[in-house]
């Protein structure tokens, strides 16, 4: 356990985490209420996320690795490879305090980010860029676009939502790098609760050869992709009754996330009252940063989230939006039912869900 000289240290150091946080990962950037870097390591990137003030200031929380802590264990793992003893010796001399007695000499080598931070860091503003590109490229999903008739297939009507989603777009010729050509596809954008641009998410598609006007996914291997980051972002798709950006949502609002985009429209179908957002992956649910006004969060999960790998990461994300004090509801189709698109799509409980709602 932790001692109270430790704790004390910790709490100096949050109280001036804006300026730790810039000393420690100077490769980073304020995004709201956080500091967000790529790693401990020093890496630029968006998995690590720092508060900076509040009653969370210097908790943090590496979404790619799972590693948490508050602000003296922030400055043990990124300068002494996890050292307390070390840590809090730079700590004292940082905060200008007097150093523990016998520990006056005690040398001090801190370790700084790797060399190949600048590397991987343009590498991967290429990938940011290129996606953005990608999806300024794409036309809006107006009334009668492939993408209108695809969901359209799945049971989404996208004309029955208060707003057509901003985040999706219908590209007509999106390289595929599996097809070895370009190809029809549905595009999303992902973005950062402060609004920044992350990547895109793609959805290839075709036209239905049984079904003239249909539109369903190609048939490739995976026809579903994403360039660019979503660790930590996500699709909006619904901003729900307050008709506000997320950066702006009302205290104690709710918010919605399902894992694929077609199963948080179908939500956004059902309930229009709800902020709905995708998640593009199970895994990343956990690590979607949230405003600090959203007082409750339903995880919205597919039926195979009953296996037990699906399940941990299900629990795993209730339980850090739980710390995070918020309150937590975990909502899943009935038996039977894929996901909640399938129910969307069920003619015998299309009413029922209607009526509910």
């Amino acid at each position: 356990m932790r001692g109270s000289a430790a704790r004390a240290l910790s709490e100096a150091l949050a109280a001036r985490m804006d300026a730790l946080a810039r000393e420690l990962l100077p490769a980073g950037h304020r995004a709201g209420r956080h500091w967000r870097c790529g790693s401990l390591a020093g890496e630029p990137g968006q998995s690590l996320a720092i508060n900076l003030a509040g009653d969370m200031a210097g908790v943090w929380h590496d979404f790619a690795t799972g590693e948490a802590g508050d602000a003296l264990d922030l400055v043990a793992q990124v300068l002494f490879k996890g050292e307390l003893r070390a840590a809090m010796d730079w700590a004292r001399r940082w905060l200008g305090l007097p150093v523990a007695p016998g520990r006056e000499a005690a040398p001090i080598t801190p370790r700084r980010p790797r060399a190949s931070a600048e590397t991987e860091s343009e590498a991967g503003k290429a990938r940011r860029r290129a996606a953005k590109a990608l999806f300024l490229e794409a036309r809006a999903a107006l009334p009668g676009s492939p993408v209108e008739a695809y969901l359209a297939g799945r049971g989404i009507a996208l004309e029955a939502l208060a707003r057509p989603p901003r985040a999706l777009r219908f590209h007509p010729a999106c390289p595929c790098l599996e097809a070895g050509r370009s190809l029809p596809a549905m595009v999303a954008a992902i973005v950062s609760p402060e609004g920044d641009f992350l990547g895109t998410h793609r959805t290839w598609l075709a036209p239905d050869p049984e079904t003239p006007g249909a539109w369903r996914k190609a048939a490739l291997r995976d026809p579903k992709k994403t360039l660019g980051s979503y660790a930590g972002g996500f699709i909006p798709l619904s901003r729900g009754g307050s008709g506000r950006p997320i950066r702006h949502a009302e205290k104690g609002e709710t918010v919605a996330i399902a894992e694929g985009i077609e199963t948080a429209l179908s939500i956004a179908m059902a309930r229009p009252d709800l902020r709905v957002l995708a998640a593009v992956a199970l895994p990343n649910m956990a690590r979607i940063l949230l405003p600090g006004a959203i007082g409750r969060v339903i995880l919205c999960a597919d039926n195979d989230a009953r296996n037990a790998r699906a399940a941990d990461l299900l629990t795993k994300a209730a339980r850090r939006f739980a710390e995070e004090g918020r309150e937590v509801l975990i909502a899943l189709p009935p038996e039977g039912f894929k996901d909640f698109n399938d129910v969307l799509q069920a003619p015998e409980t299309a009413g029922a869900e209607t009526a509910h709602d």
